[in-house]
C-alpha cells in the first residue's frame, strides 16, 4: 500500500496502458523485433541504447542504467512524485481514483519518514563494510566468492559489533546524531526496546546485513548474518513493522525486475525462488531472477507478487527433508491459487549443494542448466502424494490414493482447470496399474445412485406436512449459518479476510447467497487500508447490499451459536482472525469435497467401477457436514477445535 494507492490499483492502471505509447509521446521510438528502441532520454547519445518492452511492462537505458515501469519513467523524466505519476496515468487509462482517506495519508507521511531513516541506515551500514571494524566481514565475503565489486549492487554492508565506547548502540548514536528520535528507530526495526523500560539498543550487532528492498528499490527492513558461529541466530530479519510485513515482500525482487527488464525479446528468462539472500545473489550474478522469501514459507501475498511478474515461476529448494517439506507447504499453499496462465514449476539443485555453492564450483553456466531443469506443478503434485502413499499392494491403498488426487483436483476453483488436473492425475495413477475393464452396464451404478437420491428426497417431500414444506422452503433461502457467520465478522473487522482474501474472492464465504457481500468486501479491501464499520455498511448499501440483505445474513448468522467463537465480543482481536480463518478453511474443505463427490458421481455414472471411490468421499464430506450444522458444543472453540494449529 502506497498512500491512497494499493498494489493492485496500480497494476489496473498499468494494465490499462502501453509503455510505448505513453513513452512515445516524449522518445521518438521505432520497432526492433519485439521491442521498440530510441535515443536516451538521460543521456545524449547518437546510437540508440533506450529500449521499452510492452510485453513486460518495462523500459531500460543501457547508458544510465535506468530501468522501471511507466510510474518510474514519469518520476525520472519530470520529477513526479509516484502519487503524481500515478494519478497522471491513471487519467490516460480512465480509471477512477480512490477516495482520499486522512488517515492514509498521515501514515504514509509517516512511512516515508520512518524509510528515510532506514535508507540513512543503509547508507551506513554499507560504509561501515568498508571500515576497519569491517575487515572479518570482507574476508567472510571473499572466501564465499562474491568479490568487492558487487558488494554494491546489492548494497551490502556491516553491523559492528560494539560502538566506541564498548556498548551496543553504534547505529543508533550514528541516527539520532543525525537528528531521528529512538521511538521511531524502534518503529523501524533498527531498535530493540527492552520489555524492562530499558534504552533501546541496535538489533543488527556483529552481522552481515542485507538490505531488504521492495520493488521499487526503496529500503523497508535488513536481514543479517551472524559473523559468530556461536552466536544464537545464525541469520536475523527484521521484525513486521509499519513499512514491513514479511509476507508482502520477496528479497531481491528490485532487481529481478531489472533482470528481467533487460532480458532480449526472445528471451523467456525464468523467475526462481530461492532459499537465502546468498542463493538469491548468486542466481542474479549469473543473470537468473531470483528472490526469496526471507525465512518463511512462501505466502499467498508472495505468490500473487510472483504472478505479477512470469506465468510460472521456478521453485527451488535443496534435495533434504527440509526442502522437501518446503516444496509441500508451497504446493498446498499454491494450489488453490492456480489459474490457467498461472502456476509454478519445481527445480531442485543436484548434488546437495545450494545455488551459490553451485556458482562458486562450477560457474554461471552450470547454474542455468540446473535450474532450467524443471518439473510442472501437477507432476510435482502427483510424485509427492505418491511417494508419502502407503504402498499400493491392495485395492484399499489405491482406492485411497485415487480418492486424495480427486480431492486435491478439486480443491481448484477455476473449474475448467480442476476438471484438468483431475484428469492428468487420474491419467498418471492409470499408468502405475491399467484399469481392468468394467463387466457391469457402464453408467448402471452412477443412475441407480442418482435416481435413489431423487426418489428419497420426492418422497420426503411427499409425506411432509404444510408447515415442515414451510420450513423447509425457508430453510432453502437461508444461508449456512457458519458462512453466515463469517460473513457479519467480516463485515464488522474488513481486515479479517485480509490473508484469505484471494479465496474469499473466489469462493465467496462459502454460501451463494452471501456472494455479493463476499464480493464488495473484497473490493472494499483492496480500496481502503481501513474504514470504520459505518463507513463500511455505507459503501456496500451505496454498492446495492441493501438492509433486508443485511439483516438475513444476521438472523443465519445467529444460528450458528457457539460455532462462531470469533464473533466473541469479548475475544481478542488477534485470536477472533485466527479463529475467524480456521472456521473459513473448514468451509473451504466441504466445498472442495462437495465439488470431489459430484466429480465422482458423474464418474460412476459412466464407469460403475469407479464407485469404490465415492464411498470415502461421500463419509467425509457428511462428516464435515455434521460438523459444520450441529452446535459443535464439545469444544470451547467451536468447530475450529477440530483443525490443525
Amino acid at each position: 500500500m502506497v498512500g491512497r494507492f494499493d498494489e493492485r490499483f496500480v497494476e489496473e492502471v498499468k494494465s490499462r496502458l502501453r509503455p510505448s505509447d505513453v513513452i512515445g509521446r516524449t522518445v521518438k521510438l521505432r520497432k526492433q523485433g519485439q521491442e521498440y528502441v530510441g535515443l536516451s532520454p538521460f543521456n545524449k547519445e547518437k546510437t540508440p541504447s533506450f529500449y521499452v518492452n510492452d510485453a513486460k511492462g518495462m523500459f531500460f537505458d543501457f547508458s544510465s542504467g535506468k530501468t522501471g515501469d511507466l510510474i518510474t519513467f514519469l518520476q525520472e523524466t519530470e520529477r513526479l512524485t509516484f502519487a503524481e505519476a500515478v494519478e497522471r496515468l491513471a487519467g490516460e487509462a480512465g480509471v477512477p481514483l480512490p477516495a482520499v482517506d486522512p488517515r492514509g495519508v498521515e501514515q504514509e507521511k509517516k512511512r516515508q519518514g520512518l524509510a528515510d531513516w532506514l535508507e540513512l541506515a543503509a547508507q551506513w551500514f554499507e560504509a561501515e563494510l568498508r571500515r576497519p571494524a569491517g575487515r572479518e566481514a570482507r574476508a567472510y565475503l571473499e572466501r564465499r566468492g562474491l568479490p568487492e565489486a558487487e558488494w554494491g549492487r546489492f548494497r551490502l554492508g556491516f553491523a559492528p559489533a560494539k560502538d566506541a565506547r564498548g556498548g551496543r548502540t553504534a547505529l543508533k548514536d550514528y541516527l539520532v546524531a543525525k537528528g531521528a528520535q529512538p521511538g521511531a528507530l524502534v518503529e523501524t526495526g533498527l531498535l530493540v526496546a527492552p520489555e524492562d523500560g530499558g534504552a533501546p539498543f541496535d538489533r543488527f550487532r556483529d552481522r552481515i546485513v542485507f538490505p531488504i528492498l521492495d520493488a521499487r528499490g526503496r529500503v523497508v527492513s535488513f536481514g543479517g548474518r551472524a559473523m559468530d558461529p556461536q552466536a544464537r541466530a545464525k541469520y536475523l530479519n527484521g521484525p513486521e513493522t509499519v513499512v514491513f510485513h514479511k509476507g508482502h515482500h520477496l528479497y531481491g525482487l528490485s532487481e529481478a525486475r531489472k533482470i528481467l527488464a533487460t532480458a532480449k525479446g526472445d528471451e523467456d528468462p525464468p523467475l526462481v525462488v530461492v532459499e537465502g539472500y546468498m542463493d538469491v545473489i548468486a542466481c542474479q550474478r549469473a543473470g537468473v531472477p531470483a528472490v526469496a522469501a526471507m525465512g518463511t514459507a512462501l505466502g499467498e501475498d508472495q505468490m500473487e507478487l510472483l504472478w505479477r511478474h512470469h506465468p510460472e515461476p521456478t521453485l527451488c529448494f535443496d534435495g533434504d527433508r527440509a526442502g522437501r517439506q518446503a516444496a509441500a507447504r508451497a504446493i498446498d499453499r499454491a494450489l488453490p491459487l492456480l489459474k490457467a496462465g498461472r502456476s509454478f514449476r519445481f527445480a531442485i539443485v543436484e548434488g546437495g549443494k545450494d545455488p551459490d555453492d553451485v556458482l562458486r564450483e562450477q560457474g554461471p553456466a552450470a547454474l542455468k542448466a540446473q535450474l532450467a531443469k524443471t518439473t510442472p506443478f501437477a507432476e510435482a503434485l502427483f510424485r509427492r502424494e505418491h511417494d508419502e502413499a502407503q504402498p499400493l499392494d491392495t485395492p484399499e491403498r489405491k482406492t485411497a490414493l485415487k480418492v486424495r488426487l480427486r480431492k486435491l483436483a478439486a480443491s481448484i476453483p477455476d473449474a475448467d482447470l480442476a476438471a484438468a488436473y483431475k484428469e492428468d492425475l487420474l491419467g498418471r495413477f492409470d499408468q502405475l496399474s491399467p484399469r481392468a475393464a468394467s463387466v457391469y452396464e457402464p453408467g448402471a451404478a452412477g443412475r441407480a445412485l442418482s435416481n435413489h437420491g431423487w426418489a428419497k428426497r420426492r418422497a420426503a417431500a411427499a409425506g411432509a406436512t404444510p408447515e415442515a414444506r414451510s420450513a423447509a422452503q425457508a430453510l432453502q433461502q437461508s444461508a449456512r449459518p457458519l458462512a453466515a457467520a463469517l460473513a457479519k465478522a467480516a463485515l464488522l473487522d474488513p481486515a479479517i479476510i485480509d490473508d484469505s482474501i484471494e479465496l474469499v474472492g473466489s469462493h465467496g464465504f462459502g454460501d451463494q447467497k452471501l456472494d455479493r457481500i463476499a464480493h464488495e468486501l473484497v473490493q472494499l479491501r483492496y480500496e481502503a487500508e481501513e474504514a470504520e464499520f459505518e463507513v463500511v455498511m455505507r459503501r456496500l448499501q451505496a454498492r446495492g447490499v441493501d438492509a433486508a440483505m443485511i439483516a438475513r445474513m444476521d438472523r443465519d448468522a445467529s444460528r450458528a451459536g457457539v460455532a462462531a467463537p470469533f464473533l466473541d465480543p469479548t475475544a481478542a482481536r488477534d485470536r477472533a482472525r485466527l479463529l475467524w480463518r480456521q472456521a473459513f478453511d473448514l468451509l473451504m474443505q466441504l466445498e472442495a469435497l462437495e465439488r470431489a463427490v459430484e466429480a465422482a458421481v458423474q464418474d460412476v455414472a459412466r464407469d460403475p467401477t469407479a464407485l469404490a471411490t465415492l464411498a470415502p468421499l461421500k463419509a467425509e464430506r457428511d462428516h464435515l457436514r455434521r460438523l459444520i450444522n450441529s452446535d459443535w458444543a464439545n469444544g470451547e472453540d467451536g468447530p475450529v477445535a477440530v483443525l490443525p494449529h
